[in-house]
């Protein structure tokens, strides 16, 4: 008798595991069997981990160029540099946590670790994610009493100020991704496939305070910041009566501010709306194409760097001196170890 339940047992156990190994896509989930993890090594499964090796790498030596400067360089530590320190922060995190992760489950059908592992790869995603957003909200918001209130931004955004945009931003993410990642921990399944990105039937209230709202902050701030510019270089001109003055100084806040809101929006805004109209039903979308936008808003990880940092001189500065150093000390150790192989 015990042999026979141990046998049912054993028989459930395999059906199970099949069934589990084969399942199909269900509300965005992608195919899930052993034949398609052996048709992923081809030559686009290589190329795309060029890609993400290449962008990781990319997006964490930048975001630590960045980190490295602001702590080590006291020139670097203000307020508004604070916040660049948090941001970089958090877009590291995303090239060194989030996107290998990520990559695995790209290149492979199924998750074959435990589901909570999975759900942990999702939170830090959002976490992340939404830090890096909201923490660019806070850089406009910097910048708008700067440029529109400069008489009172020293008062208004101190260290005391800054600190606790950080930890709001920090506190409002971490909010964001337990509300969504911790949906379906307690369901009782545990044989769900583990997805790259969240994307149900039902449209997700988060996805508001994670983007949208940001997003029209942003836009907003950046416009008004535009016009006080704008009425600012006429004000130069009218004083100094330069035309040449005038239009230097405008193209540089058009130029500006067409690269700020131009690479957020264009990261992040087919992500998020794609998951809405898919979230909605109004457009049917491939979930390879959903995937694919989500690769795109975490590339805004590697471009923060270069718009947020590389315009400031002191960065720049700095910058080339840490590559100087390494540079150095790199020589220095290639020259030991050359001299070293031929004395022996």
């Amino acid at each position: 008798m015990k042999a026979s339940k141990f046998d049912l047992f054993i028989t459930v156990f395999y059906i199970d595991l099949f069934n589990n190994r084969t399942e199909n896509m269900v509300e965005g989930q992608r195919v899930c069997n052993e034949s398609a993890e052996l048709d992923g090594q081809t030559v686009t499964s290589y190329a795309f981990n060029v890609f993400v090796v290449s962008l990781s790498i990319l997006i964490i030596c930048g975001n630590l160029l960045v980190i490295i400067s602001v702590v080590y360089f006291k020139q670097l530590h203000t307020p508004t540099n604070y916040l660049i320190l948090s941001l970089a922060v958090t877009d590291l995190l995303v090239g060194a946590l989030v996107l290998p992760f990520s990559t695995i489950l790209s290149l492979s059908s199924c998750w074959n670790s435990s589901y909570l592992l999975c759900k942990m790869r999702g939170l830090f995603d959002i976490l992340l994610c939404a830090s890096s957003i909201l923490n660019l909200c806070c850089i406009s918001i910097d910048r708008y009493y700067a440029v529109c209130h400069p008489l009172t931004y020293k008062s208004k955004m101190n260290v005391r100020a800054i600190l606790a945009m950080i930890l709001v931003s920090w506190a409002l993410s971490a909010l964001l991704a337990i509300s969504i990642t911790g949906r379906g921990i307690n369901q009782g399944n545990l044989r769900r496939r583990c997805n790259l990105f969240t994307a149900t039937k039902q449209f997700s209230p988060e996805t508001i305070f994670e983007f949208y709202i940001p997003a029209i902050i942003i836009l907003t701030i950046y416009l008004k910041i535009f016009m006080v510019a704008k009425k600012q270089a006429r004000q130069i001109q009218n004083t100094v009566k330069s035309e040449a003055a005038l239009s230097k100084t405008e193209n540089k806040a058009n130029i500006t501010l067409a690269i700020v809101m131009g690479v957020f929006l264009m990261c992040w805004t087919p992500f998020f709306l794609s998951i809405g109209f898919y979230s909605m039903g109004i457009v049917t979308i491939p979930v390879a194409a959903i995937e694919g936008f989500k690769w795109l808003g975490w590339s805004n990880s590697m471009l923060n760097p270069l718009v947020y940092a590389f315009f400031y001189r002191w960065f720049r500065r700095a910058f080339t001196m840490i590559i100087s150093a390494l540079l150095e000390m790199l020589f220095k150790l290639f020259f030991v170890l050359c001299c070293s192989e031929v004395a022996v």
